[in-house]
């Protein structure tokens, strides 16, 4: 191989002392070739972002600093340049594309702005020049109709559309090496797709190198020349990916590997002849209003929506960010009112109810959300949350906060945590305590909204896993909102598709996976990173 582009020789980082661990980093020592794409992999807390920030001199000292190591990178050490230089560094020679758009970008400022003030900053082009970079650049992250983009606000695109302008604002000068922290990890499977084959096509196209954090094995098969995988601030194991993806020699990547959500599908169980869950005809409209309070525009999110759940079953509603399936739910379980059709649950309806009249009926159903933190009150404990849903049905405050504990127990947490608050817990215990909320009441039908989207893979194998056990041991019906076929084919027997508030296809998850017959069906399945890889596994 050619001389590295970036060196990191035994790179440490230190923690502050209250922290669970002395070190983000330990003795890293990795090198990134040129026009290479390299992987780090590894969970939450595995130090690969702190790596990262560290190239580009963005810790956040003095708590979190480099205390060892060298990271060399065109002849020079990155951890001895003085500010001044880092700054110069930093989107010119070296580049950065974050994992959240929304916040990497200003959003009172028009995205054509930003996009130029990387050129005002590092060149000396006349504004007319930089004018015409910047349509250039956004042209070259396919992006339609380059005017109006320009002239959009953040808000005003979707969130490929923010993460396409992000990547345009790396490679505005060109950048020798980009560092790319899980880009495609907030995104839909199709549009992960695109942003993959994107970075992809203009690395071979710049020449450049990436160093690409993620913790999806999938996206590693579909991008990486080289991965290494880290955990507690160590490399475990690094190599060529073909090597370290189908033949891992250390136990932690055999674990990750092993967590990756297949594509074979669930085989279906013989259920009771009355459903428990009927929809019929479900509308839900938004109007938005415009000047003087007359309506400007609306959109039908859920359109004459049908569907049924049985007993004890699965099913789950696949479709990308508004295609209406988390409107659908939210109508289902009454956090929505929809402008037509009906909800029965039990053969009753109820649709139309005041919020009085719903009241016995939410015991029957409950809602696991997608952002657990969001959904906790940060000023309760853990066990008093549980417990509220109990209470508010009648129960006693002593039994309830009892049934609290031995639902903490049932979810893996210790008993104990009832007395902790949500910000002691990490995302996966989380998501585990607003799965024993649901379970408090004791219900028939879980409604679970993208649960396990934002978790690393390991810990989304276990909340899947402990999902799939808790419906068996309680005899739940579950409706699973996704927008990732691999996690609807490990937890559902049944899929519906839906594209732009219609079910598009339905059936059973072997039959969609076996023979898809709608197109948009089709695209989902071919956009599943690592598709081929996933396959390949036993």
């Amino acid at each position: 191989m050619s001389q590295p582009v970036l060196t990191i020789d035994g790179l440490t980082v230190a923690l502050p002392v209250w922290s669970d661990r002395k070190h983000a980093v330990s003795s890293v020592s990795l090198t990134i070739g040129k026009q290479e794409i390299v992987c780090v992999v590894g969970e939450s807390g595995s130090g690969k972002s702190i790596m990262g920030k560290a190239i580009l001199g963005l810790l956040p000292k003095p708590h979190v600093r480099a205390t060892g190591g060298r990271i060399l990178f065109e002849g020079r050490d990155l951890l001895q340049l003085a500010e001044g230089d880092m700054r110069r560094l930093r989107g010119g020679r070296i580049a950065m594309i974050f994992q959240e758009p929304m916040t990497a970008l200003n959003p009172l400022m028009k995205v054509g702005r930003q996009i130029e003030e990387v050129l005002e900053f590092h060149t000396d082009l006349k504004p007319e020049a930089r004018r015409a970079r910047v349509l250039e650049l956004v042209a070259d992250v396919h992006l339609p109709d380059s005017d109006r983009i320009v002239n959009s606000y953040p808000h005003q695109l979707s969130g490929g559309q923010r993460q396409r302008i992000v990547i345009a604002m790396a490679l505005a000068l060109k950048p020798a090496l980009i560092i790319a922290d899980e880009p495609t990890t907030a995104l839909d499977v199709t549009t992960q797709a695109q942003i993959l084959h994107l970075i992809r096509q203009l690395q071979q196209a710049q020449g450049t190198s990436v160093l690409f954090i993620t913790h999806d094995f999938g996206v590693v098969a579909e991008i990486a020349d080289r991965v290494a995988v880290m955990r507690h601030g160590e490399v475990v194991e690094a190599g060529p990916v073909d090597g370290v993806l189908r033949a891992p020699q250390a136990d932690y990547t055999k674990a990750l590997i092993a967590a990756v959500p297949g594509l074979k599908p669930r085989a279906k169980d013989a259920g009771a002849d009355m459903p428990l869950l009927v929809v019929r005809d479900l509308e839900k409209t938004y109007v938005s209003t415009g000047i003087f309070g007359r309506a400007s525009r609306s959109v039908n999110a859920v359109d004459k929506v049908s569907l049924e759940l049985g007993r004890q079953s699965s099913l789950a509603v696949v479709g990308e960010s508004g295609s209406g399936k988390s409107t659908l739910a939210r109508c289902i379980v009454g956090l929505e009112t929809p402008n037509g059709g009906e909800v029965l649950i039990d053969g009753e309806r109820i649709t139309g109810l005041t919020r009085e009249q719903l009241r016995p009926y939410r015991r029957h159903m409950q809602m696991v959300f997608q952002d657990p933190f969001a959904s906790l009150n940060p000023r309760q404990r853990i066990g008093e949350i549980i417990a509220l849903g109990p209470m508010v049905q009648g129960v006693s405050r002593e039994q309830a906060l009892a049934e609290a504990r031995e639902l903490l127990t049932l979810v893996g947490l210790k008993s104990e945590s009832a007395e902790r608050y949500p910000h002691e817990f990490s995302g996966g215990q989380r998501q585990r305590i607003g799965i024993a909320r649901a379970l408090a009441v004791k219900p028939k039908l879980i409604v679970a909204d993208e649960p396990v989207s934002a978790l690393d893979v390991s810990v989304q194998k276990q909340v899947l896993d402990l999902l799939n056990d808790l419906r068996r041991s309680f005899g739940l019906s579950m409706l699973f909102i996704t927008h990732d076929l691999r996690v609807a084919a490990t937890v559902c027997e049944d899929i519906v598709i839906m594209q732009r508030g219609v079910i598009v296809e339905r059936g059973t998850t072997a039959r969609i996976f076996a023979h898809p017959q709608h197109a948009y069906t089709q695209s989902l399945l071919d956009a599943v990173p690592g598709k081929e890889w996933i396959n390949s596994l036993p």
